[in-house]
C-alpha cells in the first residue's frame, strides 16, 4: 500500500473536474468532464440529476484510469462547487424537479414577492440579500403540484451526488454548514433551519436535509458504485464545502481579518470574521458559514464579472487568433489611459446587481464620444469591477473596523492581470499579494477529507502550512484621490438609475 491519497469532486456549472492529492498538497491526477445543460427559453438552465451524475462517474473513472494502481490508495472524497440552486428528489433518489442552479431564473417573481415580505429575515437570520431555496421552493410548489408532490427531500448538488455515491438513506441526507446561507432557510448563527422563515413560506422541515460541518462523514462509499469506477468499496464521503468556502480554506483565508479577492467568473471578495454583523445599512454583504466551526466570512460577489470579461473581449475582439492574445492586447492598451477612463464609465452588472439585490440593473457605457476607443470600454468595466469591490470593502471595514484590513489575498485567472490588480491597490488603499495556487478549492476540500479520516491534524493549520505569496501591489496613494471621485459617482448611479431600469424592463417585457 503507497501513500493516503485524497479525492475531491468539484460540481461545477459546466464541467466536473476531479483532483487527487497526495498529504503534501501536491495533486497527482486531474481530469475534467462537461456538464449537459438545457436551455429551451432565455429565463431556463437546466440539468438532469442522472446525466449530471454519469459526468461525475465518468470524471472520477478517467481520474482512477490515469492513477492505475495508486487508485487504491484514496483514502476519502470530499465535495466541493455550486452553492446556490435546488433538487427535489423522491424518497428513492429519483430526480424530480433537475437541478436548478441560479442560472435557471423562472423563480424571480417569488423571489422579489418574497423580498418584500422577508427581505430583513433573510438579511438577519439567514446572512444573505440574495436566497435561492426559499424562493425556487415556493415557485416550483406552485407551478408544478403535482410533481412537487414526490418530493422528499430539497438538496444541494453536493447532497445529491452524495447520496447517490453511498446509497445512503434519503433520511440520512446532509447538507453543510458553507451552503445554508444561500438557501435563505437558515438561521446561520446556529447552524440550523429558520422556523420563522419556514413557517413564512410554508416549508416543513422534514423536507430539508440534515446540517453537517465540513469535515462530517456522510456516508461511505457504495461497493457496486466502487467497481464501477474504479476504488475501493466503503471510502468515507465527506461532506466538504461549496466553492467560495472551500476556496477561501484551500488560500488559508482561516484568521479574523484576513481577506482574499477571487477573481474568476463570479468575482467575490471574503473577509474572515468571527461573528455575523449584517448590512442593513447598505446590504452589501452576505455571510457564509466557514468550514472551520465559529467562523463565517463576510462576502460580496458580482454575478457573472469574469462572465463579462469574456464576453466583451469575444463580442468586440472577435477577429484575434485566441482568447488569451486578445486580453493581452486590450490590457496593454488599457494600461495606456489615466483612471476614470478619459470620462467613460460603466455599469457592467449584466446579471443584475446581487448585493444589494436589484435584478433589473444591468450593463450601462456613460460619458463615450468619437475619441474613445475599444480600450476605454474595456478599462471603464474594470473600474466599475473594482468600485464595486471597493465599496463592500469598506462595509466590511465599517461592520468590523477592529480587524484595521490592509492586505487582501488573490485568487483566479484575474489575479494575473497586473493591471487590474495594480488598479485594486490604488483605489482602495490596500496592498493585494497573488497565491501560489490555482487549484484552491479542491485542496480546500482535499484538507476536510484529510481532516476528517485522521491523516491531517488542525484544518487551519494544514492550510496555512501549503500556501506562499508570489507577487505584491502596493498602494500608489497619489492616483486614490483621483479613483475615489469615480467611485462616488458610481456609487450614486446606482441608486439613481434603478428607476430607469425598472422602466426598461417593464417596457421590454
Amino acid at each position: 500500500m503507497g501513500q493516503p491519497l485524497l479525492m475531491s469532486v468539484d460540481l461545477g456549472t459546466s464541467f466536473i473536474k476531479v483532483g487527487v492529492y497526495n498529504a503534501g498538497s501536491e495533486c497527482i491526477a486531474e481530469a475534467a468532464e462537461a456538464v449537459k445543460d438545457y436551455r429551451p427559453s432565455p429565463d431556463v438552465f437546466i440539468q438532469k440529476g442522472d446525466e449530471l451524475f454519469a459526468s461525475v462517474v465518468e470524471c472520477i473513472k478517467k481520474t482512477t484510469s490515469h492513477l492505475g494502481d495508486k487508485a487504491h490508495d484514496i483514502e476519502a472524497i470530499s465535495f466541493t462547487g455550486q452553492m446556490s440552486g435546488f433538487i427535489g428528489v423522491s424518497k428513492d433518489w429519483e430526480d424530480i424537479t433537475t437541478w436548478s442552479c441560479s442560472l435557471d431564473t423562472r423563480y424571480m417573481p417569488y423571489a422579489e414577492r418574497q423580498m418584500k415580505t422577508l427581505k430583513r429575515a433573510f438579511l438577519e437570520t439567514a446572512g444573505t440579500n440574495f436566497p435561492a431555496m426559499a424562493p425556487k421552493f415556493e415557485w416550483y410548489k406552485t407551478e408544478f403540484p403535482e410533481e412537487n408532490k414526490k418530493i422528499a427531500k430539497y438538496l444541494m448538488i453536493s447532497g445529491y451526488v452524495i447520496g447517490r455515491l453511498g446509497k445512503i438513506s434519503i433520511d440520512d441526507s446532509v447538507i453543510d454548514r458553507s451552503y445554508i446561507a444561500w438557501t435563505g432557510l437558515s438561521d446561520i448563527r446556529n447552524d440550523r433551519w429558520s422556523d420563522e422563515i419556514c413557517d413564512a413560506i410554508g416549508l416543513d422541515r422534514r423536507y430539508l436535509p440534515k446540517i453537517v460541518n465540513s469535515n462530517y462523514i456522510c456516508g461511505r462509499l457504495d461497493p457496486g458504485v466502487a467497481s464501477e469506477i474504479g476504488l475501493k468499496g466503503g471510502i468515507p464521503l465527506v461532506s466538504g464545502a461549496g466553492d467560495k468556502v472551500a476556496g477561501c480554506l484551500g488560500a488559508a483565508i482561516a484568521d479574523p481579518g484576513e481577506m482574499v479577492f477571487e477573481a474568476g467568473s463570479y468575482g467575490e471578495i471574503s473577509c474572515c470574521v468571527d461573528e455575523y454583523r449584517p448590512d442593513i445599512e447598505e446590504g452589501r454583504l452576505d455571510v457564509l458559514a466557514a468550514a472551520i466551526p465559529k467562523l463565517y466570512y463576510a462576502t460580496h460577489f458580482v454575478a457573472g464579472s469574469g462572465i463579462t470579461f469574456d464576453w466583451f473581449v469575444n463580442t468586440f475582439m472577435g477577429d484575434r487568433k485566441d482568447l488569451r492574445s486578445a486580453f493581452n492586447e486590450i490590457e496593454e492598451k488599457s494600461a495606456l489611459l489615466p483612471p476614470g477612463s478619459d470620462g467613460v464609465m460603466a455599469i457592467g452588472l449584466l446579471g443584475g446587481c446581487s448585493m444589494p439585490s436589484v435584478g433589473s440593473i444591468r450593463g450601462l457605457w456613460i460619458g463615450y464620444n468619437w475619441s474613445h476607443r475599444i480600450e476605454h470600454f474595456y478599462r471603464s468595466l474594470m473600474e466599475n469591477f473594482t468600485y464595486d469591490f471597493a465599496l463592500a470593502m469598506k462595509s466590511i471595514e465599517r461592520l468590523y473596523p477592529e480587524y484595521g484590513l490592509s492586505v487582501v489575498n488573490m485568487i483566479g485567472g484575474g489575479a494575473k492581470s497586473s493591471l487590474w490588480m495594480q488598479m485594486f491597490a490604488d483605489v482602495t488603499g490596500k496592498t493585494f499579494r497573488s497565491l501560489n495556487r490555482k487549484d484552491v478549492a479542491m485542496w480546500g476540500a482535499a484538507i476536510l477529507a484529510g481532516n476528517a479520516i485522521g491523516l491531517f491534524g488542525d484544518i487551519k493549520a494544514t492550510a496555512k502550512s501549503k500556501v506562499a505569496h508570489v507577487k505584491e501591489y502596493t498602494p500608489n496613494e497619489s492616483l486614490r484621490g483621483e479613483y475615489a471621485k469615480y467611485m462616488d459617482l458610481y456609487s450614486e448611479k446606482l441608486v439613481e438609475l434603478r428607476p430607469f431600469y425598472e422602466k426598461l424592463q417593464n417596457t421590454r417585457r
